[in-house]
């Protein structure tokens, strides 16, 4: 067991399936050392997390269905390295989509549920880059999407 698969059991958190697309498009392309990771929404073990940050959501509620993107994420990586997570060389950069209402500016905030997690389950390998925007609505009706780039060996 990697050190990767030990902090995901310390952490309690089973990797899911991954994802398969909804529309016309893979779910990561690996060019060279990167994997490319298309986004992933607020789905977990009940189903899709929807809602409107503002509206019907809150800030926490928002974190922690940005912290099933991230779950989502890490699933597809270990696809992409053949099952093997320990071939993670750094989480370079997330890209964070939020539905929310006109006005809600904690967007950083909620996208921080993605962010943790990556700390949490990479350690240093798992700071990145990022971006975090709102927008009025998400496939599906997702509260949140994220994408990744991650490099590995």
């Amino acid at each position: 067991m990697s050190a990767i698969d030990t902090r995901l059991a310390d952490l309690e958190i089973t990797l899911p399936e991954p994802v398969a697309p909804v529309a016309n498009y893979v779910p990561f392309v690996q060019t060279g050392n990167q994997v490319f990771i298309s986004g992933q929404v607020s789905v977990g073990p009940d189903g899709l997390v929807k809602g409107t940050l503002g509206r019907d959501m809150d800030v926490a509620a928002g974190q922690a269905a940005a912290r099933l993107c991230g779950i989502n994420l890490v699933a597809q990586l270990k696809a992409a390295c053949g099952g093997d997570l320990a071939r993670l060389k750094r989480v370079v950069k997330l890209g964070g989509f939020v539905a929310a209402v006109p006005g809600f500016t904690d967007i950083p905030l909620v996208i921080n549920g993605c962010s943790d997690l990556m700390v949490a389950v990479f350690d240093e390998a798992g700071r990145h880059a990022r971006s975090a925007v709102s927008c009025p609505v998400l496939p599906l009706g997702a509260a949140v999407e994220v994408d990744g780039v991650f490099e590995i060996v």
